[in-house]
């Protein structure tokens, strides 16, 4: 007798083994949802914090005046704090000046420092008398205190440090000419700030100009007390580090003998 064929079975709830990889990849992917939503809310407000302050300082984004915390300041959780840097282009010089003027106020009354803006940026004159002996290219010790309290707000400033003289000729054994007193002054201001207060040397420069950029007129005493002097100047935006405009007042030729040491 012949044998029948079996029949498969057909199986009508296979559609529960599709339906059941469908529902174990949804509930992974809701995980994945719900674990990237639990996140530190405070860190990520800090950073975002610290991101627009960054922005803000390199003048992206405008100032909204609204006050930041500590991680906008430069200090983001679990980190150290970074050091503030002014940029050239958005330097208040302003506020930089009512600053200084504060710090050094004894010694712009004994009109030792002379602070005033100008095309090139805010210029701080240190006086000769109150910060250098006559003829030396070495600071006073006595004027040191002065002198740090001033570099102490100028970190992160583009700077140019001009040495002027008067017009009365010098000749000792270590400077032939005021072209070469100015220039060691101001070299000398460079080479301290570079190693001993820590500024960044492309941020600097120097310049000797001796006699020929005075700010008042060598005929009298007075003015030639006024145009011995520093200047730091620092820029702004867009000051070439090259040499000032001349001054409109002539130098005058002066009968006080020649210095010599």
């Amino acid at each position: 007798m012949r044998r029948k064929r079996r029949v498969p079975e057909s199986h009508s709830d296979r559609w529960l083994v599709s339906y059941a990889d469908f529902i174990t990849l949804l509930f992974a992917f809701f995980v994945v949802l719900y674990a990237s939503s639990q996140v530190d809310h405070a860190k990520m407000n800090a950073l975002g914090e610290a991101i627009q302050h960054a922005f803000q300082e390199l003048g992206v984004l405008p100032d909204s005046g609204l006050p930041v915390s500590g991680a906008a300041a430069g200090k983001l959780p679990g980190t150290a704090a970074a050091p503030a840097i002014k940029l050239k282009h958005e330097a208040d010089l302003p506020g930089l000046k009512k600053q200084l003027e504060k710090a050094l106020a004894q010694e712009i009354r004994d009109h030792s420092v002379a602070l005033s803006l100008g095309p090139d940026g805010l210029v701080i004159s240190l006086r000769d008398l109150a910060f250098y002996s006559s003829g030396s290219a070495a600071m006073r010790r006595d004027a040191q205190a002065s002198f740090s309290r001033i570099v102490a707000v100028l970190h992160g400033y583009d700077l140019r440090i001009e040495g002027h003289t008067d017009n009365v000729p010098i000749r000792t054994v270590q400077f032939r000419s005021n072209w070469e007193l100015s220039t060691a002054r101001a070299t000398g201001i460079v080479q301290d700030l570079i190693t001993e207060r820590g500024f960044p040397p492309e941020q600097l420069s120097a310049a000797g100009y001796a006699e020929f950029h005075p700010v008042a007129s060598n005929a009298t005493e007075d003015g030639r007390k006024l145009n011995r002097r520093i200047d730091m100047v620092v820029l702004r935006s867009g000051a070439a580090s090259t040499a000032p405009e001349p001054s409109t007042v002539t130098p005058q030729q002066s009968s006080t003998p020649r210095r010599e040491l």
